[in-house]
């Protein structure tokens, strides 16, 4: 049900790949609630995906961008904010992609130039992102930034190799540019750290199923589906969420908060 949280407010969204995808969700329940929006992925994901349909259901424009480009995001948040006729209310990062997981490597065998690609496309991507909405003065004041994050940042999930680490700098930044984000145009920043969830990207993760169901058993309320992820988005884009920043916000059903819960152990 639509509420018009987001009634007059631009966005644009990295990474809807998919009607999979966390961030294709987000996107709708944005346009539902009333925002002009901007699509972007990078071009390589763009040819396996289907992003133009989503585009054109929303009436929202794709606009090319790798993510790890200063080029590419200079390029996109000029033409974003020249299409919505002034500056951006929110921005969500959902990208991440380890060459290492996909090809299988061991963590304690991992090739290092593929991990420097992790942390480029994964995290470092996210400063990019802010620094070049900063540079160029994208931003709104109020508005709000979000990063798509997970708890492997924080404890040991072992076959999620180094994404863990691009998770925990991706949080990093969020608390540091969130600092000066905020006392230079009073725009916040904070990661939502999601439960596992059936994305293509996800789902790719060995033993994702029983990674899957074992969070969904360890959490009181279950796993976060990716539809409940799109309206937290939506609030934090919001403004009812205008003196939240700098914050990694679980939404995992409890999951974080747990140490044992018997209906693992089949009590």
């Amino acid at each position: 049900m639509a509420n018009n949280l987001l009634k007059g407010k631009t966005g644009v969204i990295f990474g809807a790949l998919d009607e999979q995808s966390i961030a294709w969700k987000v996107a709708e329940r944005c346009h539902e609630e009333g925002a002009k929006l901007v699509l972007t992925n990078a071009p390589v994901a763009m040819r396996f995906g289907a992003i133009n349909q989503l585009a054109e259901k929303l009436n929202a424009p794709v606009i090319p961008a790798d993510a790890t480009s200063l080029e590419d995001l200079e390029n996109l948040f000029s033409k974003a904010t020249e299409h919505f006729g002034g500056k951006i209310d929110f921005v969500l990062h959902s990208i991440g992609m380890s060459l290492n997981v996909r090809k299988k490597k061991e963590y304690t065998d991992l090739n290092y130039e593929w991990m420097k690609t992790t942390f480029d496309i994964s995290a470092i991507s996210f400063h990019k992102v802010m620094q070049t909405l900063l540079k160029q003065d994208a931003m709104n004041e109020w508005g709000s930034i979000a990063g798509l994050t997970y708890i492997a940042a924080q404890r040991v999930f072992p076959d999620y190799s180094e994404m863990a680490e691009s998770k925990a700098l991706l949080e990093s930044f969020a608390r540091s540019f969130g600092y000066h984000f905020g006392t230079q145009k009073k725009v916040r920043v904070n990661t939502v750290s999601q439960s596992p969830t059936w994305t293509t990207a996800g789902s790719g993760v060995k033993g994702f199923q029983e990674f899957f169901d074992y969070a969904d058993k360890m959490s009181p309320l279950g796993n976060a589906s990716a539809d409940a992820c799109a309206d937290y988005c939506v609030f934090l884009f919001s403004d009812l969420s205008r003196m939240v920043t700098m914050q990694n916000l679980y939404h995992d059903g409890g999951f974080s908060s747990m140490g044992m819960n018997p209906a693992v152990l089949g009590l």
